[in-house]
């Protein structure tokens, strides 16, 4: 990024939560604020409400002496188009069908505006700014509602044919396995999301009547799930082997299939730490293959919750290089 270059209004659209910040090119967060999505809302109560975060992240970062923006990054969920610039269905927004977000964005900062799916956004947040900084290949993967990915192949962000390349969440782990947002059955996320660990847990309290202290909670979440596994609770322990078995299984085929410098590993679930990492990085750099193993490391994201904003930002960045260049 050229010196001088405008930073950059992030707007992040969890299932789960909404977050902005205004972005400098060095990666540094002004204004950063963090909201419930209220999802049941829908997007003519959640747009404006965005919408308004995004002006008090620039009220604060101009109070900070940072400049106007110079554009606005969108980090979503998909299904979406990017190139349109439209959220076409996102499957952990009901009711958001066919929303023309970039268009709206545009008008309402007066700034070109960009979307992308936040796994992807996530994935060139780490590349340049966190855990994948100075290599050529990195896979990310979030571990969060859903599970979601992208990669950054040869230095080059892999979007793929229809632009939704690096749908991680949708490997298939459990052939005929639960029931996945995406309609087919057994994919990873239907069984590591948060949402699935959580889901999981009271499935498993439903068909038997082994003692557990997860019958004490009322809803037990996939961090109630982690902590019954460290305290010795053997059914938790049951539930959250698997989780990390599934995700080894799918960090192994993605080693095996793009011999990545590095997988990182992001998302809220990843809160766990070594709970998470450490029988997720033993199973994978085991079962890959010899030569693509010896190569690679899978890590902990480095930039934590704001890992999409950043990448929304990093977009951003890229888009203003286009039109400069233009």
């Amino acid at each position: 990024m050229a010196a001088g270059a405008k930073p950059a209004l992030a707007l992040d659209i969890g299932g789960t939560k909404l977050a902005v910040a205004v972005v400098t090119p060095d990666g540094v967060l002004h204004g950063y604020r963090v909201e419930p999505t209220r999802r049941d809302e829908g997007p003519g109560v959640i747009i404006p409400r965005l919408f308004e975060m995004g002006h008090a992240a620039i009220a604060d970062a101009m109070h900070d002496g940072v400049g106007a923006i110079g554009a606005v990054g969108i980090s979503c969920g998909g299904p979406l188009d990017a190139a349109a610039g439209v959220l076409v269905n996102p499957l952990h927004l009901p009711g958001w069908i066919d929303v023309p977000i970039v268009r709206l964005a545009s008008e309402e900062f007066g700034a070109v505006a960009v979307l992308e799916n936040d796994a992807t956004a996530g994935a060139l947040a780490e590349y340049r700014f966190g855990a994948g900084r100075g290599t050529a290949t990195e896979l990310y993967l979030t571990v969060s509602t859903g599970i979601g990915g992208g990669a950054v192949v040869d230095g080059r962000l892999h979007r793929g044919a229809a632009g939704n390349g690096g749908e991680f969440g949708h490997i298939m782990v459990r052939p005929g396995g639960r029931n996945c947002l995406c309609g087919r059955k057994g994919c990873l996320e239907a069984y590591a999301s948060g949402t699935s660990i959580a889901a999981r847990a009271m499935d498993a309290l439903a068909a038997s009547d082994r003692e557990s202290a997860l019958r004490d909670i009322e809803n037990p979440t996939a961090a109630d799930v982690v902590r019954g596994s460290e305290a010795g609770d053997a059914l938790a322990g049951e539930l959250w082997a698997e989780t990390t078995e599934v995700l080894a299984i799918a960090v192994t085929d993605l080693i095996n299939v793009f011999e990545p410098d590095i997988v990182v590993l992001g998302g809220g679930v990843t809160r766990s730490g070594a709970a998470l990492l450490d029988p997720v990085r033993t199973a994978a750099l085991c079962d890959a293959m010899r030569p693509a193993a010896a190569k690679t490391d899978v890590v902990i994201a480095e930039l934590g919750d704001t890992v999409c904003v950043v990448g929304a930002a990093a977009l951003a960045f890229d888009a203003m290089n286009e039109v400069a260049h233009v």
